[in-house]
């Protein structure tokens, strides 16, 4: 069956009504569907695992389900429909942050960002096309929420410091796999050294020079780097609620 969009649906963003377990308008015409939504973004999913958000096309998510190019069509109306979908089951439920105090449930908040970019690195490919509205991501959302109201911001100052803690996961997850995906065996850290460290001096590059004498510098992002950029934005909101104090 073929799905046609409703009076109402049209003025919805694409994929809404899918991903809210609700079926589409669609009309009676056309074989018994072979397939399922469901199996469609599950396709999808791991389409994206295997070979990266650059492969999600509809003709190649059809192949891998034994349908032709127009045929999944009738499961999902766009590709802008299917990445909704798909964005949603990637995320999953939100975590658990029953922290015993704001600070560390948001950090730990950040930090399941971090590690579920780290299961699906496409997902920092995902265009953001506005605030949540599926399931899983307003879950995401009503968790820190709740954690940052419970510690005396309003509703709105809450909002604003999520967006600032997601802004932050996300570039975080998006080097991290930049860099993983760089790395090449060939590349001896110490002969870079060597190479950089006299032309860093001769140039009047002087700090750059000391974090490279120390083993300071060095294209990896470590788990301590992630941590002091989250503390200096958790500091910045720690103060935000003092002031509400």
């Amino acid at each position: 069956m073929s799905v046609m969009l409703s009076t109402d649906d049209a003025h919805l963003p694409p994929g809404l009504v899918l991903a809210w377990g609700l079926p589409a308008k669609s009309n009676k015409l056309g074989r018994k569907p072979t397939q399922s939504v469901e199996q469609i973004v599950e396709a999808a999913l791991e389409l994206a695992d295997a070979d990266g958000f650059a492969a999600l096309s509809m003709p190649k998510i059809a192949q891998k389900l034994g349908l032709t190019a127009n045929a999944i069509y009738r499961y999902v109306r766009s590709r802008d429909e299917l990445l909704v979908l798909l964005a949603d089951a990637a995320w999953g439920p939100a975590p658990d942050v029953d922290a015993k105090d704001w600070r560390s449930a948001a950090t730990a908040w950040t930090q399941a960002m971090v590690d579920r970019c780290d299961v699906h690195p496409w997902l920092c490919d995902l265009p953001i096309r506005g605030a949540p509205m599926t399931p899983n991501l307003l879950g995401w959302a009503e968790a820190i929420l709740k954690v940052l109201t419970g510690a005396r911001l309003s509703p709105s100052e809450s909002l604003s410091c999520a967006l600032l803690l997601d802004g932050y996961a996300r570039r975080i997850a998006s080097a991290r796999r930049d860099v993983r995906d760089s790395a090449t065996t060939d590349v001896q850290p110490a002969a870079v050294a060597r190479f950089l460290q006299p032309r860093l001096n001769e140039l009047g590059y002087s700090t750059l020079a000391a974090l490279m004498a120390g083993g300071q510098y060095s294209d990896e992002i470590h788990e301590a780097d992630v941590s002091f950029g989250l503390d200096r934005i958790l500091d910045g909101i720690d103060v935000l609620i003092a002031q509400k104090a």
